[in-house]
């Protein structure tokens, strides 16, 4: 997978795509228990040309959510980091992940989507008091 249409076919075929932009999908990864959990892949692209994908999940409301704890989060993980991002207009704390393509397979982004999809789920449930609005 090399480019931003390959990652988009291969995940279309696989999930119903909410949307579908020329650099943004969105799906909706199922979870246990009736659970799921929205993905989002967009690509980047660095001053130097460099291209990477981003997966990322939405979490919960910025409001009320302690800074420190969402850096000492990010020093502990080994895959995905905390970042904002508007969601509706309003800052939300969203699970992230970048990857450049040339390091990446099929299986890597099926991994990374699965790890990111049940983490984000977790921290959702802690952040937004039990609720799966994503």
């Amino acid at each position: 997978m090399h480019h931003f249409e390959a990652v988009r076919s291969h995940v279309g075929s696989l999930h119903g795509l909410r949307q579908n932009d020329p650099y943004l999908i969105s799906f909706d990864l199922n979870l246990p228990h009736g659970r799921h959990q929205g993905i989002y892949l967009a690509e980047l692209e660095t001053e130097s040309g460099r291209r990477y994908l981003r997966i990322s999940t939405p979490i919960g409301p910025l409001a009320g959510t302690d800074p420190q704890r969402c850096l000492r989060f990010n020093w502990a993980q080994r895959c995905g980091f905390l970042a904002v991002a508007d969601l509706d207009g309003a800052p939300y704390l969203h699970l992230c992940e970048n990857r450049p393509y040339e390091l990446l397979d099929e299986s890597e982004l099926h991994r990374v989507i699965i790890e990111l999809g049940h983490l984000g789920d977790q921290l959702e449930q802690l952040v937004a008091s039990s609720s799966d609005a994503f």
